[in-house]
Parts: C-alpha cells; sequence; structure tokens
C-alpha cells in the first residue's frame, strides 16, 4: 500500500517528551502541547488527509530518536510500514488502533466524530520547541601528528573533535562558528555539531544517515547552516531553534555556489529559489542561457557571451551592465561567478585573438580588477580561488588584492585555496603558500586549513578536526 501513496506532503512528527510535540507538513511547522501528544498529533495529520481525500505517509520520530514509517488514513486509520521485522514493535499504531476501535464501537468514523469538529478542539499551539539535549562529542587538545600545520600556526591544537568519516566542517563566514557531522552512537544516523571558535558546543541536532556535510548560507536575509538529503533540505537558525525543513522536488539537487541555495530541478526543467521559507520557481530564462548562481531569492542567468541577467519569481529581469575595460573589444566569454563576482573574458580591441580576463561586481557590473592581458586559450586551465571574506583572490595565475583592486600576475601558478591571509597553490609541481603581499613560502608538505575560526587555523586529519594555534 505504501508504494502507492504518493510522497507529497512530507510529514513528520516529532516527540519531544510527554505534553510536547511538533508536525511538520511540507516545511510547516505546527507545534502542539496536549496530554496526549502521540494522538493530537495524529489528529492533526489525519484531518491533512481528509482534506486531500488520500491517505498520507508519516515518519514518526520519538523523543530518543527512534523513528517509525506510518500511513494515516482520513477516517484515523494508523498503519505501521513494516520496514525492519526486528525492531521493536512502535507504540504510534497501537494507540491508534485503540483510539479507532473505540470509535468503531460507537457506530461512526473518526472523521465525521471528530476531524470535522476540530474548530473547537484543536490543540492550542505554543512557542516552537527548542532542540533536544544530546550528549556532547568529547572534545580535548591534542597535537596534530604529521605536523605539517600551515604557516603561522603551531602543531598544538586547542581543541579537537572526531569528525563523521568523509564528511567536511563548514566555517561561518564571521569565523566564529565551527559545524561538523559525527556519527550517533546510538544510531545509524548523525548528528550535526556547532562550536564556537574556541570548542564550546553551541547547539547540536540529529540528521538523516544520508546527509551532506553543513554548509553555511544565506535564506531570507539570514545566515544559517544548511544541510541536504536526498529529498529535504533542512536549516537551523541558531540559538538552538529547531530546524526548518524543505522537502525537494523528486530529482532535485541543491548548489551551493551563491550566497543562498540554487535548487536545480534537471533536463532543463528549470531551477528554484527558497522565498519566505518555501521554493519558488525562478521565471524561465533566455534561451541558450546558463544559471551561475543564486543569491537570495534571485538568480544570475547568463549566455556564453553575454547578456547577464538577474532573475526574480514574479518580477522582470533585470540585465546587468558590465563596464568595459581600457582597450577592450566586446565580451568573448561569461566564464564563472561566485558571491559578489563575475569572471569575464573581453577581447583585445586591437588584437582580437588576446584576452583580458575581468572581475566584475555581480551588483553592479562595475571593475573590481583588470589582469594582464593572455593569448586566446591561455586561461583554459586558470581556476577561481575567492577568499570568503572578499579580502583576496586568486584566478589562474593573476593574484588580487580585493581591498586595494591591485594585482600581482604569477605564471605558472595554480591555485588551490585560500585562508589566512594565504593563498595556497602549486608553482612548477610544488605547493607554495603566497602571503597578501605577494611574498612566497615553500612549503615541502603542508595540510590546507578549511578555515579560519577564531585564532585557529581549521585543518582535518583522519576524521578528526584538529583546531591549531596561531604561533
Amino acid at each position: 500500500m505504501a508504494e502507492k501513496i504518493p510522497s507529497w506532503p512530507k510529514v513528520t512528527i516529532r516527540l519531544y517528551d510527554d505534553h510536547n510535540a511538533e508536525v511538520k507538513i511540507a516545511g510547516r511547522s505546527h507545534p502542539l502541547n496536549n496530554m496526549d501528544p502521540r494522538a493530537a498529533a495524529l489528529q492533526l495529520v489525519a484531518e491533512q488527509a481528509a482534506q486531500l481525500g488520500r491517505p498520507m505517509k508519516v515518519t514518526a520520530v520519538e523523543a530518543d530518536g527512534a523513528s517509525w514509517p506510518l500511513i494515516v488514513h482520513p477516517d484515523g486509520q494508523v498503519d505501521a510500514v513494516d520496514t525492519n521485522a526486528g525492531k521493536k514493535k512502535p507504540i504510534w499504531p497501537i494507540v491508534l488502533a485503540m483510539v479507532v476501535a473505540v470509535v468503531l464501537l460507537g457506530g461512526t468514523i473518526l472523521y465525521l466524530t471528530v476531524f470535522s469538529k476540530l474548530g473547537d478542539h484543536r490543540p492550542v499551539a505554543t512557542v516552537s520547541p527548542k532542540l533536544p539535549s544530546l550528549p556532547e562529542p568529547k572534545v580535548q587538545s591534542d597535537d596534530f601528528p604529521p605536523k605539517t600545520q600551515p604557516p603561522g600556526y603551531t602543531a598544538h591544537a586547542d581543541w579537537t573533535v572526531d569528525i563523521a568519516k568523509d564528511s567536511t566542517p563548514a566555517i561561518r563566514p564571521d569565523g566564529t562558528e565551527v559545524a561538523i557531522l559525527v556519527q550517533d552512537p546510538d544510531s545509524s544516523n548523525k548528528k550535526v555539531v556547532v562550536f564556537d571558535a574556541g570548542g564550546k558546543v553551541l547547539w547540536q541536532d540529529k540528521v538523516p544517515k544520508d546527509a551532506d556535510s553543513p554548509v553555511y548560507t544565506t535564506i531570507d536575509s539570514k545566515v544559517v547552516l544548511a544541510i541536504t538529503t536526498q529529498d529535504t533540505l533542512y536549516y537551523w537558525e541558531g540559538d538552538g531553534a529547531m530546524a526548518k525543513e524543505i522537502e525537494l522536488p523528486d530529482g532535485a539537487t541543491v548548489q551551493f555556489f551563491g550566497k543562498s541555495p540554487l535548487i536545480m530541478l534537471g533536463d532543463q526543467a528549470g531551477a528554484m529559489v527558497i522565498s519566505g521559507g518555501v521554493l519558488k520557481a525562478i521565471p524561465e530564462i533566455p534561451r541558450l542561457s546558463t544559471i551561475l548562481l543564486a543569491e537570495g531569492d534571485r538568480v544570475l542567468v547568463s549566455r556564453y557571451d553575454t547578456p547577464i541577467y538577474w532573475a526574480q519569481p514574479d518580477k522582470p529581469m533585470a540585465e546587468l551592465t558590465l563596464e568595459k575595460p581600457g582597450g577592450a573589444g566586446e565580451v568573448k566569454q561569461v566564464v564563472a561567478a561566485s558571491p559578489d563576482y563575475v569572471l569575464v573574458l573581453w577581447t583585445l580591441a586591437k588584437d582580437p585573438t588576446q584576452v583580458i580576463p575581468v572581475v566584475h561586481s555581480s551588483a553592479s557590473g562595475k571593475l573590481v580588477a583588470v589582469c594582464q592581458t593572455q593569448q586566446e586559450g591561455g586561461t583554459d586551465d586558470w581556476d577561481w580561488v575567492p577568499d570568503p571574506t572578499r579580502k583576496s583572490a586568486a584566478w589562474g595565475e593573476c593574484l588580487i588584492n580585493m581591498s586595494s583592486r591591485k594585482i600581482h600576475m604569477l605564471p605558472g601558478f595554480r591555485p588551490l585555496s585560500l585562508a589566512g591571509g594565504f593563498i595556497y597553490g602549486t608553482l612548477e609541481s610544488k605547493t607554495v603558500a603566497i602571503s597578501s603581499n605577494w611574498k612566497q613560502y615553500p612549503l615541502t608538505a603542508v595540510t590546507r586549513p578549511w578555515g579560519i575560526a577564531g585564532t585557529h587555523a581549521i585543518i582535518v586529519y583522519n576524521s578528526v578536526l584538529y583546531a591549531l594555534d596561531r604561533k
């Protein structure tokens, strides 16, 4: 039966204690405070099922994290989906089976006797519940065994913590928080844990076992921590607030190239953004155009050689006019984009076989940095590595100080990452670190940091996060 019931809308019932529960229907939260939170939650779901005129799939989560797939019918019947015969028998169908039995003995059905009269008996919503209290992961100081710390840092870590295998940390852009995934020792699921720069746990929450590594992004003008699974995007606004959930369309993927999540529908079916906590489709983009990234509820769209547009739900497209650099002819190619910047190749007016690599502002189209002219095709293997703090960047051989707008050309340089004021990369097959004043530091071996949190360089080695001390 379960296979024939549509998965939309996604419904989750989460029990917090003997009196509090929360029902999420398609990402919308319905906090409940009731003497019998299980019955109240299922009553609310049954009402929704009655409105749809069909059963609904539900995931019921106990306070200890145990979860049960259920099917709730419009008449109040609850079926358990047996996904694991070895599990203990869930209490949810037992509770509701008794309720339904009583109703049947009365000679009527639950839908007519209860759900049609919810106007006067709906559970009263209270303040949104806070995250549950969970055992904290072990945090301790330690030394970084390989002693291949980045320049300016010692091999001693003020704090370390084990992270989930094959996961990566996320560092808040202002360097005040570090988020990781850890394996939940009590189940096959994982936990997301957020620390301050000093290693103190700020909050944590359980997440599904297929959750991807955390990402800091912006939703509805707020910096949030986001995690995606195959069918859901979860995001936390901090301060102990529960996660908000957005059900993803079938086959959708989520990209975080820009300041905000971009939901790609695939097969040229378009894309969606998040506005007001819900998904909204962007307008149909011009033929042969590509969506580069999302910023808030708008997306940056471009053809191979312009025009470039900002597209937004329910609004006309706004073209981005690019400022022409001196000596340039026409736009040769729009190469890429990242938060605040668009990378463009202009032809040289006096010699169209040469190009001028230019970084433009994605807000105004004005010049941010103009790199030295290159032979056509000479920039094909240039990688763009920007600093999240917007202080510097590297576009292949072109190193950029974003504050002074000055550039430094370093032939043969290939950037890899940027953190703590250093641009890491390779030069003549050797690893080097380039400082903000373009000084080179040859590195025989170095573990490149994921970023800087407070005064610590955050690195990962053998599924352990090390917060290295500054020299």
